[in-house]
C-alpha cells in the first residue's frame, strides 16, 4: 500500500461558530438561487455514503425541502457494502428525501461488451483508471437523465481540496450545475457536517471515491488530507514558498512542490474547455 503522508504540525483551518453559521446561510442560499436561476424546483445529488453527498444532501434539503430533494444511489460492483448502506440511511432516515438504487454494472458491462479494441489498452494501470472513470461518468448520465425528466439541477459535491489537485473525474463527478461545498476545504466540510447534526460515524468517516475496489482517497493522493489542506491554504491558496510551507508544518519540501504539480496539472479540469480565440 501506498504510504500517506502526514505532517508532523498540521495546519488548523476549522471555522469558528459563527463562521460556521455564515456559511451554512451561504450555501444554502446559493443553492436556493441556483435553482431558482434555472427554473427549478428540485434537485438531484447523487449519493454515496461519503461526508461530501452527505453534507451537500442535508443543506439542499435545508435550501428547498425535502420534497424537492431526490437522491441517488449508484452503485458498483467494487462499491463497499457499508456506504451503499450508509448513503440509504442518509436519504431514508436522516434526510426522509425520495431517493432510488440503480445499479451501474449493467451499464459498464455493455459498453464494455460493445467497445471495439482499438479502444482498449494493455496497460492494467490504464484500463483500471479507465474505466473507473467510465463509472463515474454514467453516474453523471443518470443524475442528468432524472433531473432533466423533472426540471431539476444536478447538486454537486466536490469540496476545495479535491478539486484544487484535480481529484475528480472531468464529465463524471464533475459534470454538475453546481458545486455547493466548493469553498470548504475537507477539514472544514467535516466541520460543518458535524455543526449542522450529521452523526459522528459518517463526519468521519474515511473518503474513497471507489472507483475501484479496496480505493482510498488518502492513499491514492499519497497524503492526509489535513496536511493536504495545509498545503493548499499556506502555498496554493496562501503566500508561502514551498520550502517555507514545508518549514511550516513539518514535511520535506518535495511534497508541497507534489501538490503544486497536481494543481498546476490539473487546471484543465477546472476551466471550460477551451478553445481557439475567435478571428473576426
Amino acid at each position: 500500500m501506498t504510504d500517506v503522508v502526514a505532517a508532523e504540525h498540521p495546519l488548523d483551518v476549522t471555522l469558528s461558530e459563527a463562521e460556521l453559521d455564515a456559511y451554512r446561510e451561504h450555501i444554502t442560499s446559493f443553492i436556493a438561487e441556483t435553482a431558482d436561476a434555472a427554473g427549478a424546483e428540485k434537485a438531484v445529488l447523487g449519493l454515496s455514503g461519503g461526508i461530501d453527498s452527505t453534507l451537500t444532501a442535508h443543506l439542499a434539503v435545508e435550501a428547498l425541502g425535502t420534497d424537492s430533494v431526490y437522491g441517488l444511489v449508484l452503485p458498483s460492483e467494487v462499491n463497499r457494502e457499508g456506504n451503499m448502506s450508509d448513503a440509504e440511511r442518509v436519504a431514508s432516515q436522516l434526510l426522509g428525501i425520495e431517493y432510488d438504487v440503480v445499479e451501474i454494472a449493467p451499464l459498464v458491462d455493455a459498453v464494455l461488451e460493445e467497445a471495439p479494441d482499438a479502444m482498449r489498452t494493455e496497460d492494467s494501470d490504464r484500463a483500471r483508471t479507465a474505466v473507473g472513470n467510465m463509472r463515474a461518468r454514467l453516474r453523471a448520465v443518470l443524475n442528468y437523465f432524472a433531473a432533466n425528466s423533472h426540471g431539476a439541477i444536478v447538486v454537486g459535491t466536490g469540496n476545495r481540496s479535491e478539486a484544487q489537485v484535480g481529484y475528480f473525474t472531468k464529465y463524471g463527478d464533475g459534470a454538475v450545475d453546481c458545486h455547493p461545498i466548493a469553498p470548504l476545504y475537507k477539514q472544514q466540510v467535516r466541520q460543518l457536517a458535524r455543526h449542522v447534526g450529521v452523526p459522528e460515524d459518517l463526519a468521519a468517516k474515511t473518503a474513497s471515491a471507489e472507483l475501484w475496489a479496496d480505493q482510498t482517497d488518502e492513499a491514492e493522493l499519497g497524503i492526509d488530507y489535513d496536511t493536504l489542506d495545509s498545503i493548499l491554504a499556506l502555498h496554493i491558496d496562501g503566500p508561502l514558498s514551498p520550502a517555507a510551507t514545508a518549514r511550516q508544518i513539518g514535511v520535506d519540501t518535495e511534497v508541497v512542490e507534489r501538490v503544486a504539480d497536481l494543481h498546476d496539472a490539473s487546471a484543465h479540469k477546472r476551466e471550460v474547455p477551451p478553445g481557439p480565440d475567435p478571428l473576426y
